[in-house]
């Protein structure tokens, strides 16, 4: 049967797409990127308009698929590429349209390419027809899994991009006092003073599950979520029906704390769940307090993390404060495939020269850990 071109997720049996998934990572399942879609979130008018590629076999199943976007922009990302387009357009190279494989304005690694390695190569090679034909000046896979790493390695004209976030691992702490007595005592006196803070302003802390909220929860939500688009300048991605749609299609995976002073609540932290994974989202606050941030988005979802026995907390992209706060540098990876010769060659010697510091970087990143030595 011929690959399938589809530009509504909703278009395909949710059973079929998430059998396809190796593990429980919520970003890639059909519920999540169909509330993508189905709120407006993603879309043409966003610059984000699908055109997801399947690949059925000759009985209907699906053996394999690709999460793809067209993209006119590069926002939203998390694998800055705005270097090069901005090359491009002074060298009279046309950039966008890029066709991009990965999950909108989700800066965390898991599997991109689903499916059976044979069809996946086949899926592979109809995206390159696209850059021969110059329906796209190339394609990216970005935050893949080490599946997608080894099958890219092996196809011809792949170049592989390093990036580093930070991570936490639970390494069988009994509770917070456990994970505080691994750490250097200076750094243990810092969280300890900084959670003091928070407390003496009178802040407590309530978590829900997303069968729990009501709608006017998640009006509160989306306010504060917005809030730090607002503060840049910036339209929020994420609409306001999102949140209600994935509530409804995948509560059990949905984790929101509420910071409130006394019965009002100014700030919320809105995570992720699978099974050996807490994964921090989005953050607002409607006031500002001291401190607040690291309470709501680091040190709440480490206790939730330890409670639940959960191994890994993925805070997302970008911030060296999670370095003191005993998030370690994690090596991330994407892929990249550009039709015109010259810009290929000079991003592949980019690549090369960028490797080197971002691998020098996060060596020296783990000399900053607050653990205490031995």
């Amino acid at each position: 049967m011929p690959i399938q071109t589809l530009s509504r997720l909703a278009d395909v049996d949710a059973r079929q797409w998430d059998a396809l998934l190796p593990d429980a990572q919520p970003f890639l399942r059909h519920a999540f990127l169909a509330s993508l879609e189905d709120s407006g979130s993603v879309g043409a008018h966003s610059g984000w308009r699908p055109a997801h590629r399947l690949f059925p076999g000759d009985d209907g199943r699906l053996m394999a698929a690709l999460p793809a976007y067209l993209k006119s922009h590069s926002y939203g990302e998390y694998v800055f590429d705005w270097s090069w387009a901005d090359a491009c357009q002074r060298a009279g190279i046309r950039y966008y349209p890029k066709l991009l494989v990965g999950v909108p304005f989700t800066p965390v690694a898991g599997a991109r390419l689903l499916g059976e390695a044979g069809a996946l190569r086949m899926l592979l090679g109809s995206l390159t027809e696209g850059m021969a034909d110059g329906r796209w000046s190339g394609v990216h896979v970005n935050f893949t899994d080490p599946a997608a790493d080894a099958l890219l390695a092996t196809e011809p004209g792949w170049l592989e991009r390093l990036g580093c976030q930070y991570h936490w691992f639970n390494r069988g702490y009994r509770d917070f006092q456990d994970f505080l007595d691994a750490l250097s005592s200076r750094k243990r006196k810092q969280i300890r003073k900084e959670r003091e803070q928070v407390a003496g302003l009178g802040i407590d802390f309530l978590w829900l599950g997303g069968h729990e909220l009501s709608e006017a929860e998640w009006d509160f939500v989306h306010a504060c979520y917005s809030s730090t688009y607002h503060v840049r300048g910036q339209a929020p991605y994420l609409t306001r029906d999102f949140f209600s749609l994935l509530a409804e299609r995948m509560p059990e995976a949905i984790r929101v704390v509420f910071a409130r002073r006394g019965a009002r609540p100014v700030a919320m932290a809105f995570s992720l769940v699978d099974g050996d994974t807490f994964y921090g989202r989005y953050w607002g606050c409607l006031a500002e307090f001291d401190r607040l941030h690291f309470e709501t988005c680091f040190y709440q979802g480490l206790d939730q993390a330890i409670a639940a026995g959960l191994r890994r907390f993925d805070a997302g992209a970008q911030g060296e404060h999670k370095l003191i706060r005993g998030f370690e540098p994690v090596i991330t990876r994407s892929w990249h495939k550009l039709a015109h010769p010259g810009l290929r060659a000079a991003v592949d010697d980019f690549l090369h020269q960028e490797r080197g510091g971002v691998l020098a970087y996060a060596e020296e990143a783990r000399g900053l850990l607050p653990y205490r030595q031995g």
